[in-house]
């Protein structure tokens, strides 16, 4: 009986050690395999071996992964704190490397992140962070992309999700915005007025310059105002005006 329960102890073992020999590796998957804490080879996806006791494996995921970097406190260039956050895209390229040159890749990859753009925040102003996110992350990835490229990871984008101001420099700049608004306005009406003043020194210089064209503009101002009733109008009449009233009344009596 006794050697009954050994036989079918060492059956189970054995079983044991079969089931946990054979391993699958996902398309999406790679695997580094050890042999007595010593690296072999990567596995790829399928049907993979490893002998218990003497073999181990670290499962690597290949796929691109989404990272949030927890908001942080920051100080721009002109000394404006500000409080930030992103999302780091990256992804593992050599599974050997993420593995054998970096404790935890994206625990690593997220700090390296923190710090690097608590960096580029302090390099540039406020009103460049706030206009130029895109340049700004573009910057922070290819640091963060140069820094991780010894472990195997690349770095695809970096997103600036949230760029949040305290409520005093909120005023402020809502107070920055409307003086430009206002600016603008009396920019655009300036240039309105000096091209109404420009084109009416234009009209002055042609009357001037035609023979009779002042005498004619006049009369037409004369015909525009006789038309209307209501209106008293005293105005004095140039003399060349009058004389050409008087030239066209004796062609008329002829």
């Amino acid at each position: 009986m006794l050697s009954f329960y050994l036989l079918a102890a060492v059956v189970l073992v054995a079983v044991v050690l079969v089931v946990r020999t054979f391993k699958v590796v996902k398309e999406y998957e790679r695997g580094v395999k050890f042999m007595l804490g010593q690296f072999v080879k990567v596995m790829e996806p399928g049907l993979g071996t490893v002998i218990p006791l003497i073999q181990s494996w670290e499962r690597v995921d290949m796929r691109v992964k989404a990272v949030d970097v927890p908001r942080q406190e920051s100080i721009t260039r002109d000394n404006v704190t500000v409080e930030i956050d992103a999302v780091i895209y990256y992804q593992v390229r050599d599974a050997e490397k993420a593995i054998l040159e970096v404790e935890e890749y994206m625990y690593a990859t997220q700090q390296l992140a923190q710090t690097t753009m608590r960096n580029i925040v302090g390099e540039v102003d406020l009103d460049a962070l706030l206009a130029e996110r895109e340049r700004i992350s573009q910057q922070i990835r290819e640091i963060i992309d140069e820094a991780t490229d010894p472990w195997g990871i690349e770095v695809q984008s970096v997103e600036l999700k949230d760029i949040i101001l305290a409520e005093n420099m909120k005023r402020v700049i809502a107070r920055q915005a409307e003086a430009e608004r206002e600016r603008r306005a009396v920019t655009i009406q300036a240039e309105g007025e000096l091209e109404a003043a420009q084109n009416m020194a234009d009209a002055a210089s042609t009357l001037n310059d035609e023979e009779g064209a002042l005498h004619l503009r006049t009369l037409q101002t004369l015909n525009s105002l006789s038309s209307d009733d209501s209106n008293t109008v005293i105005f004095a009449v140039p003399t060349e005006a009058l004389r050409a009233l008087e030239s066209i009344g004796a062609s008329d009596e002829k």
